[in-house]
């Protein structure tokens, strides 16, 4: 599988059944540096998004960067509803096995540096519905935050998207798609330095399983501690367009 094990059997915790939920504050054993500020907190958002200054519910994704200064990850914001179906998990891990693995993908994807992970943060949205669903589609997708200590990753992992949208958002209840399609990227918070996944909040995004910066489709692998992007051709973003 494309994603990294998770689960209770991998002893991860669950977010609660709760429309627009999030997990508690989780203090992270390894503090974790994300556009050049070091945190020691963060939240898994039932919504599709880690953030690490506050918890976030809002439902309706908005492009980034954004106005308000939150610092967060978005594998795949948008109005999930994991009262109607599906679970998040979420774990630190120390597992030698995982982060070898680990370890070699980043090397792969990034080798010009020597990366030996010792930790990881993994979180899993296992086949979430989206809100006002009258269908049994869900969504899988993971992320992944590691590090050595002194460089810091994110993986995001798209295994099965069957939705891009909740009836909030003014998807269809069926379909679960149009309206504002969901946003998937990184925001650091100063107004300034953001990614966009190409394809963000249009109808594409519902194919981020083909899509890929390192050459394994429904993988995208970067660089955050100071943030870089690489692998990403035109027509969809090339190293000199304005991010930073």
């Amino acid at each position: 599988s494309l994603l990294y094990p998770y689960g209770p059997d991998q002893g991860d915790q669950t977010n609660p059944k709760h429309d627009d939920g999030t997990s508690e504050r989780i203090t992270l054993s390894v503090p974790f540096t994300f556009y050049g500020k070091t945190h020691e907190t963060l939240f898994v958002n039932n919504n599709g998004v880690i953030s690490f200054d506050d918890h976030v519910r809002q439902y309706t994704a908005d492009p980034f960067p954004l106005a308000d200064g939150r610092t967060f990850v978005a594998p795949y914001w948008a109005d999930v509803d994991n009262v109607l179906g599906g679970d998040i998990f979420y774990r630190q891990t120390t597992d030698p096995a995982l982060l070898a693995g680990i370890s070699q993908d980043i090397n792969k994807y990034f080798p010009e540096i020597s990366f030996t992970a010792t930790w990881a943060f993994v979180a899993t949205w296992d086949h979430v519905a989206y809100y006002g669903s009258t269908s049994t589609k869900g969504n899988t997708f993971q992320a992944v935050l590691t590090t050595d200590t002194k460089t810091f990753f994110i993986i995001l992992n798209y295994w099965d998207i069957q939705w891009t949208t909740g009836a909030a958002s003014d998807g269809d209840a069926e379909t679960g798609l149009g309206g504002i399609p969901a946003h998937v990227g990184f925001n650091s918070g100063d107004d300034t330095n953001f990614y966009n996944i190409p394809g963000s909040q249009t109808d594409a995004i519902i194919n981020i399983t083909a899509t890929s910066n390192v050459n394994v489709p429904g993988r995208w692998a970067f660089r955050v501690d100071n943030f870089q992007v690489t692998g990403v051709d035109p027509p969809q973003l090339n190293d000199n367009d304005c991010w930073l």
